[in-house]
């Protein structure tokens, strides 16, 4: 590159939180401590106060079944209650892993 030359890249949030998706989605293994050929991903982004929240869980049942989100999980309040769960991507330790009643349990504080 030439020395008085400068690469710029001016993004919308929008761009932004589909860039941070997609690196989840691309460094889930090492984020979640996942195989990423058995989970199935779903997340949430509150624009208006920049919160995100990414979710993994077993892709398929004992028989092979596809398994969706269970409908008692909902990402949006879930996203409002739970607190962080880390400061930093950059640290171990980034995640918590929760059973169904425990995600309830936090959705209806």
């Amino acid at each position: 590159m030439d020395k008085d030359k400068y690469r710029i890249i001016k993004i919308s949030k929008e761009a932004l939180f589909e860039f941070i998706y997609e690196k989840f989605i691309e460094n889930q293994e090492e984020y979640l401590d996942v195989n990423t050929l058995e989970v199935m991903n779903s997340f949430e982004i509150d624009f208006q106060n920049g919160n995100f929240i990414f979710t993994a869980h077993k892709s398929e049942d004992e028989n092979g079944n596809i398994t969706p989100l269970p409908k008692e999980i909902d990402l949006v309040k879930l996203m409002d209650k739970m607190e962080d769960t880390t400061s930093t991507m950059f640290t171990k330790n980034r995640y918590v892993e929760l059973s169904l009643k425990e995600v309830i349990d936090i959705q209806e504080r």
